[in-house]
């Protein structure tokens, strides 16, 4: 693998380490809100966000291990994932906010 490849690829697990940390600081919030709440619902839903979350960790320890011909089709699943995982957050954070 090149040099330019490596660097992309870092820069790649760096984003999406850095989203993963963002949506870990939301649910922690989210969770210390319902609590407060007695959002029983919410609490449910953030657990399961959680361990949305913990999968996710996973598959990004397969993509920096993934090669070539996997690199991109972990890479498109890591990511998606992760948008699925923060729009769930969003949906949680106005729902706690209206509640």
């Amino acid at each position: 693998m090149s040099t330019e490849t490596n660097m992309a690829k870092k820069a790649t697990h760096d984003k999406i380490e850095s989203q993963l940390n963002s949506v870990q600081a939301k649910l922690a919030t989210l969770k210390a809100k319902a609590e407060a709440a007695k959002a029983n619902a919410e609490l449910k839903l953030i657990a399961d966000l959680l361990a949305k979350k913990v999968t996710i960790d996973h598959k990004l320890g397969e993509l920096k291990k993934s090669g070539e011909t996997t690199y991109q089709q972990t890479r498109s699943d890591v990511e998606s994932r992760i948008a699925e995982l923060e729009t769930s957050v969003k949906a949680i954070e106005a729902k706690l906010k209206a509640g």
